[in-house]
């Protein structure tokens, strides 16, 4: 019985609790006021040019990570334009077919460099502006440090304009790498005897192969953009700014040119060329992504995407993670009014 007491008396404690916290009486949460700055969605930079210091590429074909250059045009209101490059590093930890084909590979075939390159266009078939809201976190110069690390920051809640943009996408895409092709044969149920010589002789079995592959294509596809250019002066609080530019896209991937280079063995009678024809390719894949930027000079920006790109058949999918730092950004605008003296 008295067991039974206490574990009551514990459980009401706990109530009241969970109780008074969530009542949340800080002595800091009041009104504040607020002078709004600027709210101009339509009034954004023309270009952003960014530098990648890492990417990290999780592709069954070669898993790969390294840097690269992004660069984004705003035409007007009606197109914008997107060019993106990328490569490894160094073999070692960053490219990794090409690394285990350095170390363990039987055959005579060089090693290619990953290289990924992009180019493309979004026209807005929609481009809208509505009333919305945002939130704004609460900051003073005073909560510095380990004050601000240890404090839940009060936000306030601020009427904005919010631009949309519904389009649609259009764009090339080349990239090329190497491969391990033990990985593509037993994936298709496949084995060296299937790569075929000028005299119809299988590769050996128990060699360890890799070859390169290089892909020519294009996507197609929609994205969903939104837009908030807001700033705001709160009393007795730092300036609150909300310029965000972010993107969702889904892509049809399409690549009618894609190229593997054929097995070069030497079994110690020369040098012999085994077809690659066995080994079949992809042509079809889709990506789905999101990226988000910020409308100011010197800034940073996000992007991550996911699916399944034209590749070797079953070695496709892939998902990336882009982080770019610093984004310069500039509206192309210098000319000032002149007026006779």
């Amino acid at each position: 019985m008295n067991t039974g007491k206490h574990f009551f008396a514990v459980l009401s404690l706990l109530f009241f609790a969970f109780a008074a916290f969530g009542q949340d009486d800080r002595k800091d949460k009041t009104a504040v006021t607020y002078e709004e700055l600027y709210d101009e969605p339509y009034s954004i930079n023309k270009l952003f040019v960014g530098f990648q210091p890492l990417y990290g590429d999780v592709f069954a074909t070669n898993i790969n990570a390294g840097f690269g250059f992004d660069a984004q045009y705003f035409l007007k209101d009606k197109m914008s334009f997107k060019a993106h490059f990328r490569k490894t590093y160094s073999k070692v930890f960053y490219d990794f077919s090409r690394d285990l084909a350095q170390k363990i590979s039987d055959v005579d075939n060089r090693t290619e460099v990953y290289n990924y390159y992009e180019f493309g266009g979004t026209y807005h078939i929609k481009d809208t502006e509505s009333s919305s809201k945002t939130k704004m976190f609460l900051y003073k110069n005073s909560y510095k440090g380990n004050k601000w690390a240890a404090r839940v920051p009060l936000n306030a809640e601020i009427p904005c304009k919010l631009r949309t943009i519904q389009g649609v996408r259009l764009g090339g895409i080349f990239w090329d790498s190497s491969t391990d092709i033990n990985r593509a044969l037993a994936v298709q149920d496949l084995t060296n005897a299937d790569l075929k010589n000028a005299e119809n002789d299988g590769l050996p079995a128990g060699i360890d192969i890799f070859s390169n592959i290089s892909a020519k294509g294009f996507y197609v596809g929609g994205s969903m953009t939104w837009i908030r250019n807001v700033a705001v002066s709160f009393d007795k609080f730092e300036t609150g700014v909300d310029d965000l530019i972010l993107t969702t896209y889904f892509d049809i991937l399409v690549s009618p040119w894609i190229s593997l280079d054929d097995i070069v063995y030497n079994d110690g009678n020369g040098a012999k060329i085994y077809g690659i024809d066995a080994i079949k390719t992809n042509t079809f894949g889709f990506r789905a992504g999101i990226e988000g930027r910020f409308n100011r000079a010197l800034s940073w920006s996000y992007g991550a995407e996911m699916g399944y790109r034209p590749s070797i058949d079953g070695r496709g999918f892939f998902a990336v993670l882009k982080i770019s730092f610093p984004v310069y950004s500039t509206n192309l605008d210098y000319k000032v009014e002149a007026f006779g003296k």
